[in-house]
């Protein structure tokens, strides 16, 4: 039986051990390093060849994020797993595009720890069980299966009208220009771009737009359209 390779990166001293005791009770699970965050680089980990990385989001000296990025980099074939408390929705986001292939809650059950290795290690993609089921988590959904941010506006439900209030979001006009063009008051423009928020779970219209062309919204100059799109 080939076991799983696997190194666990916990600054907690005591939780870390707790985690290295659970996994070696599993047969097919070998944990072959274990690290804090103290002078730990990506290059330290991808030597060891692991199959799966256990990260924890909240390193105390480190950016979690940058690791994750910088250990896909160097090894296409690494898995990472991200541990957390609860984390929010931005977060999750922000370590799917990293490539990370799934989470787990620190609250989550040995049985629960133990099946998200084991469907990680199988190519599955594992979301926090919290999500499951909500609008949140088909954008998160789509994106595990590496679509492109406009194919991620295609992938939620949304009404035929606030696909074309995205429309004209992205082309820049404000809420009372898109009133004007859709013959709407402007209170039913800004209910239907509040309701495309909440289901693409964002938090500004220029996020809608950023989504809506597909560009990265940490580029330093961002397209004219967008620019105009922080109208309100």
């Amino acid at each position: 039986m080939k076991k799983i390779r696997l190194i666990l990166i916990e600054d907690n001293r005591l939780l870390r051990e707790g985690i290295i005791s659970m996994l070696k009770k599993e047969p097919d699970i070998n944990v072959i390093a274990a690290f804090g965050d103290s002078e730990l680089a990506a290059d330290t980990i991808i030597e060891l060849q692991p199959d799966i990385v256990l990260l924890d989001l909240g390193l105390a000296h480190q950016d979690s994020l940058d690791l994750a990025k910088s250990m896909k980099l160097e090894y296409l074939g690494i898995k990472v797993i991200v541990m957390d408390l609860v984390p929010i929705q931005s977060d999750i986001l922000l370590y799917i595009e990293a490539g990370v292939s799934g989470f787990i809650l620190k609250d989550a059950t040995v049985s629960e720890f133990i099946k998200t290795i084991h469907s990680v290690a199988a190519n599955e993609k594992v979301l926090p069980k919290i999500l499951t089921g909500s609008l949140f988590s088909q954008i998160m959904e789509q994106a595990l299966k590496e679509l492109s941010p406009a194919k991620l506006i295609e992938s939620v439900r949304m009404t035929k009208r606030e696909r074309e209030i995205i429309k004209l979001i992205s082309e820049g006009l404000a809420n009372k220009e898109i009133a004007f063009k859709l013959n709407l008051s402007i209170y039913t423009v800004k209910s239907h771009v509040h309701n495309i928020l909440e289901k693409m779970a964002l938090n500004t219209r220029v996020q809608i737009a950023i989504h809506a062309h597909g560009v990265d919204p940490t580029k330093p100059e961002l397209p004219a359209t967008l620019k105009n799109s922080k109208k309100k």
